[in-house]
């Protein structure tokens, strides 16, 4: 197979997850990430069914489980701060709502990272601008760094993907929103969890979580809240605590406190939920893979599975076709599109049953979640939880052959 050079847009987890098996097939890869440095903390993500796999088919499984952060489970609280319902790690085999093994997303994106270097080119605090294809590759344009030529790019920049962008039109078109936002940070307060990742919801449509993070007294908080379509200036930090500030003013529980530590937090990120969708993820030389291309929601919790296991078929399928981009492209769409298109289905209820508008709606989901272990919503549950490792991950010989030492086994 021909050496390939492979431009990368995004260094979250599925662009150095990328990175990775093409290096290992013999690429020369290049990952552009408009943040100045590998982004630390954040909240954390799930490692289930299949992204376990790829883990550790990466050899990184034991890196990853001592990262972990250690969560009892999910705890549903009412505002006097008396748990509603539970559901424990360990439940449905440790894949549930809180799976088993969940890692902050800066620590597993930083695991990935560091597999990749210095093998792997960055080029950090920039972002493309342009894309100019032809037969024999693409001219990307950049904001800082010169003009280059690669033969592939690849868009793994998230929701509001530049690439997809610039390749495919505008956001509008493949974004479909749930009118559901979220404000992420990290606090230091005191909150009495008790190792649990507690979650409170208010009439409006508002919740309120709070989960231990890995370092002693580090609180991962959440704010989301159901909405109408918002229109906000995305680099306007205050204007968006404002916002949220203003959703929350008289809740009840802990909400208080999360409201002061977000005015400090020095991670906070404010966002809406939408999932991706198109109906091909390759244009050209140009390629999409995780959130911008099929992105999920984090209600699903499986977009950290189908960021890692997107990444590994298409570098397998990229090695199994020689390089020919558009043998391996509809390969990767073949293998992926049916795992995708599960991971999507959201959990009962979807929004609206993740933020309840009512007092009423509220009671009867807390009642629903008690019954979580019972026949039915077990069933329905396990299902649910089951679409994470419902894929038939292939072993590409190619990949496998081009590893210095020997592979783990899949999980």
């Amino acid at each position: 197979m021909g050496n390939i050079d492979i431009l990368i847009s995004g260094a979250g987890i599925a662009g150095p997850a990328l990175a990775y098996w093409l290096r290992r097939a013999g690429h020369t890869v290049t990952v552009v990430e408009r943040a100045p440095a590998p982004r630390p903390g954040g909240q954390t993500v799930d490692l289930r069914g299949a992204g376990r796999t790829v883990i550790t088919r990466m050899g990184l499984m034991d890196r990853a489980r001592r990262a972990a952060v250690d969560q009892r489970g999910l705890a549903i609280v009412r505002a006097s701060g008396r748990i509603a319902a539970r559901m424990p790690a360990d439940g449905f085999g440790g894949e549930g709502i809180v799976s088993e093994i969940e890692i902050l997303r800066g620590d597993l994106g930083r695991l990935l990272y560091d597999a990749t270097v210095p093998d792997t080119e960055y080029l950090f605090d920039d972002t493309v601008t342009g894309l100019d294809q032809d037969d024999d590759g693409v001219t990307v344009t950049f904001e800082k760094a010169a003009p280059r030529r690669f033969g592939l790019v690849v868009g793994a920049d998230g929701l509001h993907s530049v690439v997809r962008a610039l390749a495919f039109g505008p956001e509008s078109q493949y974004v479909r929103p749930l009118d559901l936002y979220t404000a992420w940070f990290t606090a230091t307060e005191e909150l009495p969890l008790d190792g649990w990742y507690q979650m409170h919801n208010a009439p409006g449509g508002l919740v309120a979580s709070a989960r231990p993070g890995r370092l002693p007294g580090e609180i991962k908080a959440g704010l989301s809240f159901r909405s109408a379509p918002l229109v906000y200036d995305r680099r306007d930090t205050a204007a968006q605590q404002d916002l949220v500030a203003r959703r929350f003013a008289g809740a009840g529980w802990q909400v208080p406190l999360l409201l002061r530590a977000m005015r400090s937090a020095s991670d906070f990120f404010f966002d809406s939920m939408g999932q991706v969708r198109l109906d091909s993820w390759s244009r050209g030389r140009v390629v999409l893979l995780g959130d911008a291309g099929y992105c999920p929601t984090p209600l699903t919790g499986l977009g950290t599975s189908l960021a890692l296991v997107g990444a590994y078929v298409l570098a397998g399928e990229l090695a199994a076709a020689e390089g020919d981009h558009r043998v391996a492209f509809r390969n990767y769409d073949r293998v992926m599109r049916p795992y995708v298109g599960r991971a999507q289905e959201l959990p009962p209820g979807g929004a609206a049953g993740y933020a309840p508008s009512s007092a009423l709606g509220i009671r009867l989901r807390n009642a629903s979640m008690n019954s979580m272990t019972r026949w039915p919503m077990r069933n329905l549950l396990a299902a649910q939880f089951a679409k994470a490792g419902d894929i038939d991950l292939p072993d590409y010989d190619r990949l496998a052959a081009s590893a210095d030492g020997v592979v783990e086994a899949g999980s």
